[in-house]
């Protein structure tokens, strides 16, 4: 949290040039609310939801720890919840979950080195990353997002094979996350895509200049169709 990088004071705007530029999902982390255990930006979350949630699917994680939370975001709008957390720590919150907003549930497994961490990073688990994944999958999640965290917001290029892994084990999507640092990046994982991998999400990258993303976009396009 010390070393968070604060890139625009209106989020609801933010949004806005994004879409504007091509998006075609949205991916939101209530940071705080991912340390605090429960949302802390709901206001804002509210105004993106506003502002594009008609035009794009908009997906959120960080402190969603309940089913009143779950159904408070769907109802403004929000498509997609990302469970972290509170999926490792409490799998019957997840299953109950999944059975109450089928389609709407996606997990978020934050691995380093194979094992899989929690409470924003901050506790490293002994779980592994492909057996977590099995079992959510047999829960009836959405898709996986899986973020390298090692490599997250340091530019140093997605973890692909340790993503292909997953997704090979999975018949859900796999959603790659972190490290992405340039077109060279989305090219490799567009040469994955059959193996599962659905998308990247593009974060630090593209708000630093170092990846165009309407030029990524195109590019993924061109490649993938």
């Amino acid at each position: 949290m010390a070393q968070s990088t604060t890139f625009g004071e209106d989020p609801a705007l933010m949004a806005r040039s994004w879409v504007a530029k091509g998006a075609r999902r949205l991916h939101l982390v209530d940071l705080n609310g991912a340390f605090a255990g429960h949302p802390k930006n709901e206001m804002a979350i509210r105004k993106i939801l506003r502002e594009v949630g008609s035009e794009v699917d908009v997906q959120l994680g960080g402190g969603i720890r309940d089913l009143d939370t779950i159904e408070r975001y769907l109802d403004a709008g929000l498509r997609y919840v990302i469970i972290g957390t509170a999926a490792v720590k409490n799998p019957g919150f997840l299953q109950d979950a999944c059975t109450a907003f089928g389609g709407h549930i996606i997990v978020g497994l934050d691995a380093r080195d194979g094992k899989v961490a929690t409470d924003g990073w901050s506790k490293l688990t002994r779980h592994d990353v492909v057996d977590l994944g099995k079992k959510f999958e047999d829960y009836g999640v959405e898709s996986i997002i899986y973020t390298d965290i090692g490599r997250d917001g340091m530019l140093t290029g997605i973890n692909i094979d340790a993503t292909v892994k997953l997704a090979q084990a999975l018949t859900i999507p796999v959603i790659a996350s972190g490290g992405l640092s340039n077109i060279a990046d989305i090219e490799a994982l567009c040469q994955v895509e059959d193996e599962g991998v659905e998308g990247v999400i593009c974060g630090r990258a593209i708000y630093s200049g170092d990846l165009d993303f309407a030029a990524a976009q195109t590019r993924a396009d061109e490649l993938n169709g």
